[in-house]
């Protein structure tokens, strides 16, 4: 039974309603049983009863509705069945269930679960074990095929009839009459008002025709405008014992409309010591049928699954002969032989061969007596060999070979393999593969060979010879490789190179007769800017004199290509591994900008109008600077003294403030000087070129006024009143600018020199790009002199290790410099 049917939870609570009022059914009136009255004690005492009554559910509903249960509380008794079928771990124990959903009762209970491996059973095989390599042995443990039978198919012509059995008597027509009745233990039913009538053993037919005449006995006009049909209602259960070996032996309680598969099914089929071939049904003491799963699983035959009847016994012998099969076939499983069978059924129980499996021989492994021996079983002996107990069959793969195959390569219209025929020859060969082609080297070709040692061999031939018959056609032999040479593989590769003013320049595959004018046109045609009157061709040279110093190692020609590219040098054909240079027009140039930002009356880009214009030129036609510019920090940003790697054209557009760009800067450095590894890795630059504008303007054309690049920006800040103190101080900040303050006051300014701080290293980078250090002789410091918008900047120090014999040695070459200025002022006295 299944506690997750309506119909069982109804069973329980019906069989309750029946047990509670039966002793006062005679005595007093119905009465309406409330669920809530019901114990959970009760319902598994009914429960149980239930199971053991036999009685069917209809049965059960009919008496309980007569005793006064209502439709209602038998809902209700429904709904606490739930409940308590998800708590009651007793009862989850009490009935055991397999994978599928399958009620094991009475014996069953103490089998091992095939899922987990039965390990105390000799019926074992559990997931994954030797039982799911048996064939058929998935048949009855798949959750997918369930085998349960059809209750709403028409009754079965041949279905006997038994106990608790329900016939539908239907009578229309004159008269009409419709009866639900229960055939009794006893084999009777009762029709009203005709008596009783045993129809236990008939089939619905012979029940039918025995019904008809009770009828016409009882003047009912059967056949006269009066008919009758029997049919069946609800279908009894009948318990069945399935013995032998199998997952879980003992009594079930099945549907009368079962067969020997749904048994089967019921108690996890056959285990790995069971027979899936003879399968016995016994009925009153005789064998009635026997059953072979193979017919239905090689056959879909179930002519052999009968309807069991009540007390019937399925039992499942032990197997007699096993044998194995691998290697190339369809099903690589473990089959059952009956006696009379071959090798060849062997083989149809595997599915047969597959496409690559090695026919002729079949390798069996036979068990002896003592050990193993290997046995060659040929083709021809198939139908034959009677297979034995534990026999292992192993079907081979074809060897990846070929009898008559021979391949060309090289240079021929259709290399690849073909069939060796009987005399092919070299030339024979040649035809098939659609001859050769017209780049073929036809003074010598190849062909590998195995020799009869399996040791490999090259035989060379003279193709022109041999198609014009002077040599000799070579008769080839199986896996012969002919490899036929092109001219092409004996060389390099030919190509042609141009460069300069084109608009795809690069290198071209050579093609004979190329000329100047294709390649041009191959590589997208001249640019704007350059000049057709002026190509030069650079050749290689193969008559260099080795023994002069000034022998040529090119051969330059200059040509005039013209507009057209049709006339003329543009004809001149090239050669291969020809240098085709274009050059630009003398004259041509492309537009060049500068930046002019900040302090100008007129701000923006400009575009230089003349080789020589120069930094006075630019701010002359900026309109000059307005009144509160601040000239001593003016500064040129060039991009070919930049940080290595940046892009410069992007430098050209992005003019971000003077400030974050020398902060940035200072960071770098600072890194860089206190890592020497990475010093070495990223060479940083200063991108500002120091300029002295006031010095600029005074004398413009002379000293400082420097001839402006593509992609300069000469930026005039507004007047500064800051200087800002960074590195190792104790709090850097930005200090109000005063003249005459020292470079220590700044500092001090800052909080002074941290304890890291390396004095010696200080330097002022000003507002216009320049850097400034400080500079030392014997024991005295010089700092540089601090102006409006400069930045001090004090490094850390390295690492005093490694640096100490430096230090000694910077000292004492300070000592006796002292010492020698010394002794040349005494040597002056005298």
């Amino acid at each position: 039974m299944n506690y997750t049917k309506n119909s069982f939870f109804l069973f329980i609570a019906l069989c309750f309603c029946l047990s509670l009022t039966s002793a006062m059914a005679q005595t007093a009136p119905p009465v309406t049983v409330k669920s809530e009255e019901v114990s959970d004690g009760q319902l598994h005492e009914m429960a149980q009863k239930a199971r053991e009554s036999g009685m069917s559910d209809e049965q059960v509903k009919q008496q309980a509705l007569k005793k006064g249960m209502s439709p209602n509380e038998v809902n209700k008794l429904q709904d606490r069945m739930n409940v308590i079928k998800n708590q009651s771990n007793k009862e989850t124990e009490s009935i055991k269930k397999d994978k599928n959903g399958r009620e094991i009762a009475g014996d069953n209970e103490k089998q091992d679960d095939p899922e987990n491996g039965d390990k105390n059973s000799s019926g074992g095989g559990g997931k994954g074990g030797i039982g799911s390599n048996i064939f058929g042995y998935e048949l009855f443990n798949n959750n997918n095929l369930t085998f349960e039978p059809n209750l709403r198919i028409p009754t079965p012509r041949n279905y006997r009839l038994g106990p608790d059995d329900q016939l539908i008597i239907n009578v229309y027509g004159n008269s009409q009459v419709d009866w639900r009745l229960n055939i009794s233990p006893d084999g009777n039913i009762q029709i009203p008002g005709i008596g009783l009538v045993n129809v236990i053993g008939k089939t619905i037919e012979q029940a039918t025709s025995l019904i008809e005449s009770k009828l016409k006995a009882n003047r009912y006009a059967i056949g006269n405008g009066t008919n009758v049909s029997v049919s069946l209602g609800n279908i009894r259960s009948i318990k069945i014992i399935i013995v032998g070996e199998v997952n879980r032996p003992g009594t079930y309680t099945l549907s009368s409309l079962s067969t020997v598969f749904n048994a089967l099914y019921a108690s996890g089929g056959p285990n790995i010591n069971g027979s899936f071939r003879e399968i016995e049904v016994i009925r009153n003491n005789m064998i009635v049928r026997k059953l072979d799963v193979y017919d239905f699983l090689l056959q879909a035959d179930q002519k052999d699954n009968i309807k069991l009847e009540d007390g019937d016994i399925v039992r499942v012998p032990t197997y007699k002969v096993h044998v194995s099969v691998d290697g190339e076939v369809k099903r690589k499983q473990i089959f059952e032989v009956l006696p009379g069978e071959t090798l060849n059924d062997v083989i149809k129980f595997a599915g047969g061969f597959s496409d690559e499996a090695y026919t002729a021989t079949i390798k069996a492994t036979q068990l002896t007596a003592q050990d193993l021996k290997i046995v060659d079983i040929k083709k021809p002996d198939f139908g034959n060999y009677v297979p034995l107990r534990g026999d292992k069959y192993f079907i081979d793969r074809i060897l990846n070979s070929y009898q008559n195959r021979v391949s060309i390569y090289g240079a021929v219209v259709r290399p690849g393999q073909f069939e060796l025929d009987n005399g092919l020859t070299l030339t024979g060969l040649i035809n098939k593969a659609a001859g050769l082609k017209p780049d073929v080297f036809s003074s010598r070709g190849f062909i590998s060979r195995f020799k009869n040692d399996n040791t490999s061999e090259l035989l060379s031939f003279d193709i022109k010879e041999i198609i014009a018959k002077k040599s000799p056609d070579i008769i080839l032999k199986r896996e012969d490789l002919v490899t036929i040479v092109s001219i092409f593989d004996l060389r390099d590769k030919y190509t042609v190179t141009i460069s300069g003013e084109v608009r795809n320049p690069g290198e071209f595959i050579y093609a004979s007769d190329m000329k100047v004018g294709d390649l041009i046109v191959n590589a997208g045609g001249l640019t704007e800017g350059a000049s057709n009157k002026r190509i030069s061709v650079s050749r290689r040279v193969n008559d260099s004199d080795p023994s002069l110093s000034n022998s040529r190692v090119a051969e330059v020609f200059s040509l005039n290509v013209g507009s057209n590219f049709k006339d003329g040098e543009s004809n001149f054909v090239l050669m291969p591994y020809d240098i085709v240079s274009v050059y630009a027009l003398p004259g041509y140039e492309k537009q060049k900008i500068v930046k002019v930002e900040g302090e100008v009356i007129y701000p923006g880009y400009y575009t230089i109008q003349k080789k020589n214009e120069k930094i006075s030129d630019i701010v002359s036609r900026a309109g000059g600077l307005t009144a509160s510019a601040d000239v001593d920090g003016s500064n040129l940003k060039r991009d070919n003294a930049a940080v290595l790697g940046v892009d410069r054209t992007k430098s050209s557009i992005d003019t971000n403030s003077l400030l974050q760009e020398r902060s940035d800067r200072l960071k770098r450095l600072q890194l860089t000087y206190n890592d020497s590894s990475l010093q070495q890795e990223s060479q940083i630059r200063n991108n500002f070129v120091g300029i002295n504008l006031k010095e600029i303007l005074k004398q413009p054309g002379v000293g400082e006024d420097l001839i402006l690049e593509d992609g300069d920006v000469l930026r005039v800040p507004k007047s500064q009143q800051t200087v800002r103190v960074n590195g190792q101080v104790l709090f850097p900040s930005v200090v109000v600018y005063s003249n005459g303050k020292s470079f220590k006051e700044y500092v001090l300014n800052a909080g002074g020199f941290s304890a890291q701080a390396l004095k010696r290293g200080a330097y002022i980078v000003h507002s216009n790009g320049t850097v400034q250090s400080t500079s030392k002789f014997l024991f005295f410091r010089f700092h540089p002199k601090v102006k409006p918008g400069s930045e001090i900047f004090v490094p850390k120090k390295q690492d005093p290790k490694g640096n100490i014999t430096q230090e000694i040695l910077g000292y004492t070459t300070g000592f006796v410099s002292l010492g020698a200025i010394i002794l040349g002022i005494l040597s002056l006295k005298r």
